[in-house]
């Protein structure tokens, strides 16, 4: 049986023994000064002190309190129990599937070094989140626990599997826990695996686990379900902070959004297009600012989830060699995607290399350096010899997009004619109106 008061010992245990108090309940804690503090308690960790109590505030930070602070302690309410097997058998509309694939919204902190490590399964998320369950009836599985930059186009595909199968049992949105780092390349590979995608599939990071002190695992997780259980839309998305307040999450379509902080809690941004929607954490509305997909048919999803690594990313820089490119195409590369300087340039000592790739069939396709803005490569002779050459501007799709979709076309029997046909159509909305661009950025 699960302990109630998981991680608490000594006298904190026995001072909620006492009230009678279980991890996951709303309480009030009567301080001897006089004052109170309100909240949801937390569990505690391996290696944490026995002189604290942890509560989750309702602005959604973490407060310890001392015991010897601590009066009494009064419950407010009693946490919301998970779904019984009966209930989970018999699903209703509004059913969300949470699925784990690690990341710091999954982690919490090693108190005997410091570092945050991925080690709670996704159903602890559920008990640690307060008003989770009221937003839909959940469930959570775990998929795989790793750090995501040990993400490879074979964990995509297993995602992408998974997500096809929660559809077909009925769920009406999936949410997938996510380490920040590479989220935006799983969004794009999901994006184009998932083909006529019927309910939103949300993924979520956090850029601070969910035991620290201004965690937004929390509030995330909450913006992410609510998408995926309320949002009259469909497609893949990402759901994080839209600022530094903890009252909106912002949803970003997954073939055009990137990170763009390493540590701020609004560190991810849609790139040349609009916000698709924003969570309203206050009303619990979500709000669409964009003409998305509706929601449709189960049975018009496909899932095509074979991608080829052969797909390469290289970012130019000046001086760069071309026996760079030469040793791609030596090792059997099918594609290569640059990441030219401004509107789409490299230096002209690596262009007989570019000439020599094209010619023996390998695509090679150019992206910009700028995060915002489109390539455009008939402004300059450089970039109307490197299309001489046989490259292919790709507009204003992101280096990372257009690397996960150059793989999934490989992956899908794509040769280097229907390449250079299909990698600068838009299939997802990965690629913008040029008119469209220059407007967006606010």
């Amino acid at each position: 049986m699960e302990d109630e008061l998981q991680g608490y010992r000594g006298p904190a245990r026995d001072l909620l023994q006492r009230a009678g108090v279980h991890v996951g309940d709303e309480v009030e804690l009567e301080l001897a000064n006089g004052g109170t503090i309100s909240g949801t308690l937390m569990p505690r960790y391996e290696h944490a002190d026995d002189e604290h109590v942890t509560v989750k505030l309702r602005n959604g930070y973490n407060a310890g309190v001392a015991v010897s602070r601590i009066s009494s302690v009064r419950v407010l309410g009693r946490a919301r129990p998970e779904p019984t097997a009966a209930q989970q058998v018999h699903r209703v509309k509004g059913d969300v599937i949470i699925i784990g694939t690690g990341g710091t919204i999954a982690s919490r902190i090693d108190y005997r070094t410091g570092a945050v490590t991925p080690i709670f399964r996704p159903e602890d998320l559920y008990s640690r989140v307060p008003g989770l369950g009221e937003i839909a009836n959940l469930e959570t599985e775990l998929l795989f626990n790793i750090l995501s930059e040990n993400m490879t186009p074979e964990h995509w595909a297993t995602i992408a599997e998974r997500v096809g199968r929660a559809i077909s049992e009925g769920y009406r949105g999936v949410v997938i826990t996510h380490g920040t780092d590479t989220m935006h390349y799983t969004a794009a590979a999901l994006s184009f695996a998932l083909e006529g995608l019927p309910v939103p599939v949300v993924l979520v990071g956090a850029q601070r686990s969910s035991d620290r002190p201004s965690s937004d695992a929390s509030s995330n997780l909450k913006g992410a379900v609510l998408a995926a259980s309320r949002g009259d839309f469909s497609g893949v998305y990402i759901a994080m902070h839209r600022n530094l307040s903890d009252r909106e999450i912002a949803i970003h379509r997954g073939v055009k959004v990137r990170k763009n902080h390493t540590s701020r809690r609004d560190a991810f941004e849609s790139v040349n297009s609009r916000l698709a929607a924003v969570v309203d954490l206050s009303s619990m509305e979500v709000r669409k600012l964009a003409d998305l997909p509706p929601r449709g048919d189960p049975g018009s999803l496909k899932v095509k989830p074979r991608f080829d690594r052969r797909a390469f990313l290289l970012k130019y820089f000046p001086g760069m060699d071309g026996g760079v490119i030469d040793g791609l195409v030596d090792a059997g590369y099918r594609a290569l995607i640059l990441e030219g300087t401004g509107l789409g340039h490299v230096g002209a000592q690596i262009h007989g290399s570019i000439r020599r790739a094209v010619e023996k069939g390998i695509f090679v396709g150019m992206t910009s350096q700028c995060i915002w803005g489109s390539v455009r490569m008939t402004v300059y002779d450089t970039g109307r010899d490197l299309m001489r050459a046989g490259v292919v501007p790709l507009g204003d799709m992101l280096p990372e997009v257009a690397l996960v979709k150059a793989m999934w076309l490989l992956g899908q029997g794509a040769g280097a004619e229907e390449m250079r046909s299909l990698m600068p159509s838009d299939m997802r909305g990965e690629i913008s109106e040029r008119r469209y661009i220059e407007d967006v950025r606010e």
